[in-house]
């Protein structure tokens, strides 16, 4: 039986709303536009590749609970194939009674942290976009952008950029240098940018522990 931890895909994360007023501010002059993969930007900061692998090890405990929980029922159910035609009728519907109690329990058990996983997730991803929006902000003021758009949105009907305009990387980088958080071990490289025919670069989805 497979259960698990399902990493919620911080695509399916809304990123922090534009300001209303930002149109009011746009300077006169030609449109210098620029494109950034927002959530793949989000998800290879320094800072968040941290948080996600301590909140990884915070759940080992309760994956290693649901792995231990997932062998017992396999165990009972081939226990119970092995010595079913040796059972009396009655022990048999004991035994395949007590296995399915263990499975509801599984599944109760395994739903609950999925969704406590999940919820700690996307709190996790939205307060760290919420700074990675600040730092894109003024690094497009900086440089005289008057247009960014998010290759990786869904909505975004971006068919072609060429690399030059993509700022994925010098965010991320910028980011990093704000927060002060160093490269954790292993880290992820950089978000590339996204080639001329590659429109929406998927945000990045760490490994979730699973329990098969």
């Amino acid at each position: 039986m497979a259960t698990g931890l399902a990493l919620t895909s911080a695509a399916q994360t809304a990123a922090p709303a534009r300001p209303a007023a930002a149109a009011a501010t746009t300077p006169a002059g030609p449109t210098k536009i620029a494109v950034i993969a927002f959530q793949v930007a989000v998800g290879q900061t320094n800072e968040f590749q941290r948080n996600f692998a301590d909140l990884q090890k915070k759940w080992e405990p309760k994956r290693q609970e649901l792995k231990k929980l997932s062998d017992d029922v396999d165990a009972s159910t081939k226990s119970l194939q092995t010595q079913g035609a040796t059972l009396s009728d009655a022990e048999r519907a004991n035994r395949a009674k007590q296995i399915d109690d263990k499975k509801k329990q599984l599944d109760r058990s395994a739903e609950d942290a999925q969704n406590d996983f999940q919820q700690e997730m996307q709190n996790l991803y939205s307060g760290t976009a919420s700074k990675v929006y600040d730092v894109l902000s003024t690094y497009a003021q900086q440089n005289g952008f008057t247009l960014v758009l998010d290759v990786a949105g869904q909505q975004t009907p971006i068919l072609y950029a060429v690399p030059a305009m993509d700022i994925t990387k010098p965010v991320i980088d910028a980011y990093n240098v704000k927060s002060g958080v160093p490269a954790p071990p292993q880290a992820a490289p950089s978000a590339p940018a996204p080639a001329g025919q590659t429109p929406r670069p998927a945000a990045p989805k760490p490994a979730a522990p699973k329990v098969n």
